[in-house]
């Protein structure tokens, strides 16, 4: 039986070249699998994400609503963080980062093609390839005026 990260995985193998196909322009951050029938698809759009876009791709999806529960959302403040590019468009912001074996909080200091490197706040810094990552998320930052980033 598949872990939940193997399954997240070949979920978003299986859907995101088929949302690019059906809804071009749509960006599919991550897959999470909230329960065993139920998951979320964080997606993103250069002019934005709005209800009637998250509707146009729950409608690409519907073939999984025999298995699943879908949820489609836009990625939030705290968005995921998979692979090299999301990392890049990270550098310098703080993250929430878990590996199967531990979890660390950091600043995303580089993202090379196998690895994201991240300083945890005692300066350390991590090595750690994408292939390990679980989750990875944005910590939304509030400036002087209480506004959240």
């Amino acid at each position: 039986m598949p872990t939940t990260l193997e399954k997240e995985r070949q979920l978003q193998g299986e859907i995101a070249p088929r949302i690019q196909h059906e809804v071009p322009g749509v960006d599919v951050l991550a897959v999470e699998l909230l329960t065993p029938s139920r998951f979320c698809v964080y997606i993103d759009h250069p002019e934005g994400v709005d209800h009637a876009l998250c509707k146009r791709v729950t409608d690409a999806l519907r073939d999984y609503l025999r298995e699943y529960s879908v949820e489609v959302s836009s990625p939030g403040l705290d968005r995921p963080l998979r692979r090299q590019e999301h990392f890049e468009a990270a550098l310098g912001r703080r993250i929430r980062l878990r590996t199967p074996g531990r979890k660390l909080r950091g600043e995303v200091l580089s993202a090379g093609e196998q690895s994201v490197k991240v300083a945890a706040s005692d300066g350390a810094e991590t090595e750690i390839p994408y292939a390990e990552i679980v989750r990875a998320n944005l910590i939304p930052t509030s400036d002087v005026n209480g506004s959240v980033t």
